[in-house]
């Protein structure tokens, strides 16, 4: 069951936990699940603790420990295949997800200073938090993971809580703490493959590449198969290696096993195949996904866009209300009011834009930040000089990836600043992501300039690249092109070599009396008598004639005969 424990289904929000009680969930917000069997709580043992997957992973799993009762191997319960998944580095289903948290709050109720459990609660409380869009339970994931330091302190082998707390920064979007978790970690111990996935996201959303491509190679050596796989392919993506990532996502696909695993892998091809302008790919892949899990509800969305693209729109409207339903972020209310906006329905496209705000003030409530977001709305839909100052704070915050540096070049286009937007735009675009959006930005930037030629090429490549990249862009980057018109014969004229200039004509020989003249000047000379004229003078050389032809017409083209 994709909810959380011991909540009522009637409620939308749940309250804040009680300080006397601070790791019980509380009693609103989805429906019971039943506790795991009692041979499961009667028998685990405090033996060993596995590795804390980074990120969207869980950590420091506990191992069940075999009572001899029963004859044969018994069916992993919920909470087995969610550490099960944990120490293989894989996400957890919904459910097993929900099971793993009622056992471990059970457990700290009577364990409060156990610190791997509360980690292991911490950073569970995370990734329920990102999977279900719930952003209050960040609050109890950062009080638990702190009470976990307060137990046993990171330097006295507690690194499962800096992971959960640099897995909470990245969720919160504050890259740079994420980012100082993930380097003490790994200076403590560079060889736990757990802290490398916090660590890429980290360097990620900062916009380093390279760091990114070290740790995701690193994480590869460390940890095989489909997690190092999807993290390849989330790699070879961004830089805009499209037929590498479509084979490494390929390849993670087929080797998945367990459901969530196995979602999340054909998630990710649906998405690849949305971003090369393929929407019936896009959709097949979607619902398979939906079909291995239901919790998968990211492809809710993923599924309305490609079903845009199909002009399937009231399949689209309706897989977008789904996916706001049961995973409310900001984004999808941002494209449902887009979609809305696309077909004249004006009001429909204000409530969506309405609740997309009111869910960025829920999230900065709860200390995650959504200024790119918000930033994005305010340039298109608000105000662009709104916009210009929240991302203006990001890129000092060193939040300066592909997707920054894009947003706040075109905020600045819009806010009548092209020329200093131009070069963010030009860094979006040099990372190498295959992005119709970006490349449509930096096209319309181009064409406002007056520097037609690259806007005409960037234009042509966001709508090859995506015909159907957004419901209202998509149709102004045709017009834009169309207004541009065919280029010159030739190609533009500013990539024409300029003509060359003509040659000077030769004057014509001096007849020899005036040499002579002119080398004995200065001097006494004795004068002599005028050299008779000659019957005919010299005739001048050929190409001296064609290069005087040549300087009062020049032959087409701008170029001179040759001789």
């Amino acid at each position: 069951m994709d909810v959380m424990p011991q909540q009522d289904p009637e409620s939308g929000r749940p309250p804040e936990p009680s300080p006397q009680d601070p790791y019980v969930m509380p009693a609103e917000g989805a429906t019971a699940v039943p506790p795991p069997p009692p041979t499961l709580r009667t028998t685990l043992r405090r033996a060993a603790f596995g590795a804390v997957a980074a990120g969207v992973l869980l950590a420091g799993a506990l191992v069940a420990v075999d009572d001899g009762e029963g004859d044969g191997p018994k069916e992993p319960g919920p909470v087995e295949r969610a550490e099960a998944a944990t120490t293989a580095g894989s996400p957890a289903s919904l459910s097993d997800l929900t099971a793993l948290i009622g056992d471990r709050q059970k457990w700290v109720e009577s364990h409060p200073r156990d610190a791997p459990s509360l980690a292991t609660l911490g950073t569970a409380y995370v990734e329920w938090a990102r999977r279900s869009a719930d952003t209050a339970y960040y609050a109890r994931a950062e009080e638990t993971l702190k009470r976990s330091l307060e137990a046993r302190a990171g330097e006295r082998g507690n690194g499962e809580a800096w992971v959960g707390l640099a897995a909470l920064a990245n969720a919160r979007h504050d890259f740079l703490a994420a980012k100082r978790w993930g380097e003490t970690v790994k200076r403590q111990q560079p060889k736990a493959w757990s802290v490398y996935p916090v660590l890429i996201d980290a360097y990620t959303g900062l916009g380093d590449q390279k760091a990114a491509t070290a740790a995701t190679e690193k994480f590869g050596e460390l940890r095989k198969g489909v997690p190092a796989l999807a993290r390849t392919a989330e790699l070879y993506r961004g830089q805009g290696w499209r037929e590498d990532a479509l084979a490494t996502a390929r390849e993670a696909a087929d080797r998945a096993t367990q459901p969530a695993e196995k979602a999340e892998a054909l998630h990710r091809l649906g998405e690849l195949a949305w971003e090369r302008g393929e929407p019936e790919e896009a959709v097949a892949q979607f619902d398979a996904a939906l079909r291995t899990d239901a919790g998968q509800h990211a492809s809710l969305a993923g599924r309305a866009r490609a079903l845009v693209a199909l002009e399937r729109t009231d399949e689209a409207l309706a897989a977008y209300q789904s996916a706001l339903e049961k995973l409310p972020r900001p984004e999808y209310a941002l494209e449902l009011g887009e979609l809305y906006e696309s077909l004249g329905l004006d009001g429909d496209a204000r409530t969506q834009y309405t609740a997309l705000r009111e869910m960025v003030a829920g999230a900065k409530r709860a200390g995650v930040d959504e200024s790119l977001l918000l930033a994005r709305f305010e340039a298109d839909h608000g105000d662009p000089d709104e916009a210009v100052e929240l991302l203006r704070g990001q890129w000092r915050e060193q939040h300066r990836s592909a997707a920054v540096a894009d947003a706040l070049g075109w905020a600045l286009h819009r806010a009548g600043k092209s020329q200093e937007g131009l070069e963010y735009a030009e860094r979006a675009v040099g990372t190498g992501v295959r992005n119709a959006s970006y490349a449509y930005h930096l096209g319309v930037i181009q064409r406002e300039l007056e520097d037609y030629g690259p806007a005409r090429r960037n234009l042509e490549q966001a709508v090859r690249t995506n015909p159907a990249f957004s419901p209202l862009a998509a149709p102004l980057a045709r017009q834009a092109l169309e207004a541009l018109g065919e280029p010159p014969p030739g190609g533009p004229g500013d990539m024409q070599p300029p003509p060359p200039p003509a040659p000077e004509p030769k004057p014509e020989p001096k007849r020899e009396a005036e040499r002579e003249t002119e080398s004995g000047a200065g001097r006494k000379t004795k004068p002599e008598a005028p050299a008779a004229p000659s019957k005919s003078p010299a005739p001048a050389p050929a190409a001296s004639k064609e290069a005087a032809a040549g300087s009062a017409a020049p032959a087409e083209g701008g170029a001179s005969k040759s001789p």
